[in-house]
């Protein structure tokens, strides 16, 4: 029987975007707290139970798309942290098609309207997290990345485990 722990899926992205993200998280991230890699979540808590019927939508959802070109809009202040937005029309047409399909299991926050971004700050001093977001946006430049698929990770209390990770185009 499959594990019940809640399963998250991310978009994955390409090397150097995701390696640009987590040295940032790295950097500005409580170290004690930082658990997890820099990541752009779609959905926070799917079922654990319905692991093989949330990888058949992935992978019907991933196949007939092509990597997608994701808009790196800059650093939002998110209150104890700071989170860079990003836009991109097709993901978001991509997690409203998951959302459908996943509508008995979605939590009240996946519920919620989709607004993508990577925080690569939280769980920090509000004012120490102002001051980074005021410095992070005076040095910003805009900047594509690339999503190259999704991946599907187990939560395990803090840290995730890595379950799938779905290619677009199959």
């Amino acid at each position: 029987m499959p594990d019940a722990a809640p399963l998250i899926i991310t978009a994955a992205l390409d090397e150097g975007g995701f390696d640009w993200f987590n040295d940032l998280r790295r950097a500005h991230f409580p170290a004690h707290r930082n658990v997890v890699p820099a990541h752009l979540t779609l959905f926070h808590a799917l079922p654990g139970e319905q692991e093989a019927r949330v990888a058949e939508a992935v992978k019907a959802a991933c196949v007939s798309r092509a990597p997608m070109r994701l808009e790196v809009r800059g650093p939002w202040f998110i209150g104890r942290g700071v989170a860079y937005r990003i836009a991109s029309a097709e993901l978001e047409a991509l997690r409203a098609e998951l959302a459908q399909a996943f509508a008995p299991w979605l939590t009240p926050q996946d519920r919620a309207a989709f607004r993508p971004h990577i925080t690569i700050q939280n769980k920090a001093d509000p004012a120490e997290a102002r001051v980074l977001c005021e410095r992070l946006q005076l040095e910003f430049e805009p900047f594509d990345i690339t999503a190259e698929g999704l991946l599907v990770w187990r939560y395990l209390g803090g840290p995730w485990a890595p379950v799938a990770r779905v290619g677009f185009g199959g």
